[in-house]
């Protein structure tokens, strides 16, 4: 039997999981305890004790036959009662039977009332107050009779005490294997928060404690930090390092080139041209989200004066939507350069750009739509990988480039922890650029 539909009804995080595997097992053993207890225990035992009071009060009753008053009746049973430790008188002729109210814990008091009502026919009422006598009404021949004894004698004294006792050490033993747990489980979740903030692009410090499981996964984690920040390094290292000792030679060749005549210069001239812009994108790509700490920042004004500069750069860009308010911690260095990437595409590729800016409780999305000829969606996923060209999709002639815009892009939404998607524009009709980042 499939137990999929549960799924969407259990809690998601580890504490609450902890807690529900926790407090489930107690709830059942006591629903089945208590259950077992009323049920084999607690009703056995108080039929067999009512029935034994049931006798005495028969004896009683016969030893009235045969008497004439009521006087008489008392006189009678007077060593009976002694034996009994009873005590007994008939009520007055206006005087009525005083039942009182019953303890809204006494589970057992229907059933005794049911087994007195069913085994003495003379049974008229019976009270069960919350003190330890009971008072049993009887109807005569000569009046209604009150029979006074220990209630003690009818039922176990204080049976919800067990359950009660059973209640309170559950909730007790419940609560100091939660705290127990949850020692155990803080250091899982630092270990959680490490990571998302490294895969955030931040860095925070962190030991590993706890279980040695947990230690293991800790250290494992400590390595492969320490493994892609050397990586990262030392391909940022090697990316500048080599264009920066390409200018040199570069340099040279405009400078020799400037020597020759213009007919025979200006060809190669462009290639040296070409060949410097090639090294700048390189360069920007191996920087890719390195420049900058996070920060918090207020995303509005952030982006607004993104969009302004654009604006003087003679780029047709507009911000039309702003849903949201609130912070975000990014970078502002890194995911500016992202942002300028997509509007430079827009308006190369298009003849205008749309920014938008959305802001949840979870999540910053910034969107950047243009009209120009879009990526079919077969191609999306390549279009985003480093040095992909895509002529058909996004006519290459309109610009220069060696396929390096959206993978920056992308580098530097996952640096943040979220992700470039790309879909096709309802207003505009082109691409549909969304960098999605986590608050």
């Amino acid at each position: 039997m499939s137990l999929h539909w549960l799924k969407p009804y259990m809690p998601r995080s580890l504490y609450a999981r902890a807690a529900l595997i926790l407090v489930l097992p107690v709830i059942v053993v006591l629903l089945v305890v208590a259950v077992a207890f009323l049920q084999k225990h607690l009703e056995d035992v108080t039929a067999q004790m009512t029935l034994t009071a049931v006798r005495e009060v028969t004896l009683v009753t016969e030893a009235m036959q045969g008497t004439e008053t009521q006087q008489q009746a008392l006189a009678a049973v007077r060593p009976d009662l002694v034996a009994l430790q009873m005590t007994a008188r008939f009520l007055g002729p206006n005087e009525e039977p005083e039942i009182g109210g019953r303890r809204w814990y006494d589970f057992i008091a229907p059933q005794v009332e049911t087994e007195l009502q069913t085994k003495l026919p003379d049974f008229l009422d019976v009270a069960l107050p919350s003190g330890q006598t009971v008072r049993l009404y009887l109807q005569t021949d000569l009046g209604v009779l009150e029979l006074t004894f220990d209630r003690r004698r009818l039922s176990p004294a204080a049976p919800h005490q067990l359950i009660v006792t059973m209640v309170f050490f559950a909730i007790l033993m419940t609560t100091i294997s939660f705290l127990y747990m949850r020692n155990q489980l803080r250091p899982i979740t630092r270990l959680a928060a490490a990571a998302q903030a490294f895969g955030r692009g931040r860095v925070v410090p962190y030991s590993p404690s706890g279980a040695i499981e947990v230690r293991a996964a800790g250290s494992a984690f400590l390595d492969m930090r320490t493994r892609i920040e050397r990586q990262m390094e030392q391909r940022t290292l090697m990316l500048s390092g080599v264009s920066h000792d390409l200018r040199t030679p570069l340099t040279r060749l405009k400078l020799g080139l400037s020597l020759l005549p213009e007919d025979e210069a200006g060809p190669l001239l462009k290639d040296v041209d070409e060949m410097q812009s090639l090294l700048d994108a390189f360069l920007e790509f191996s920087r890719g989200a390195a420049e900058g700490a996070p920060e918090t920042i207020t995303p509005e004004p952030w982006l607004r004066q993104i969009t302004d500069d654009a604006l003087r750069a003679g780029q047709n860009v507009e911000l039309v939507s702003v849903e949201g308010q609130g912070t975000a911690s990014l970078s502002p260095t890194a995911m500016r350069r992202a942002v300028e990437n997509l509007i430079g595409n827009a308006v190369r590729y298009g003849t205008r750009a749309e920014i938008g800016l959305k802001l949840t409780p979870k999540s910053l999305r910034i969107r950047v739509e243009d009209d120009g000829p879009g990526i079919p969606v077969d191609q999306r996923t390549e279009a985003v990988k480093p040095f992909t060209r895509l002529d058909p999709a996004r006519n290459q002639n309109q610009g220069s480039g060696v396929g390096l815009g959206l993978a920056i892009v992308a580098d530097i939404a996952r640096a943040h922890g979220g992700a470039l998607r790309l879909s096709k524009s309802e207003s505009l009709g082109g691409l549909c650029a969304d960098i999605i980042v986590g608050r």
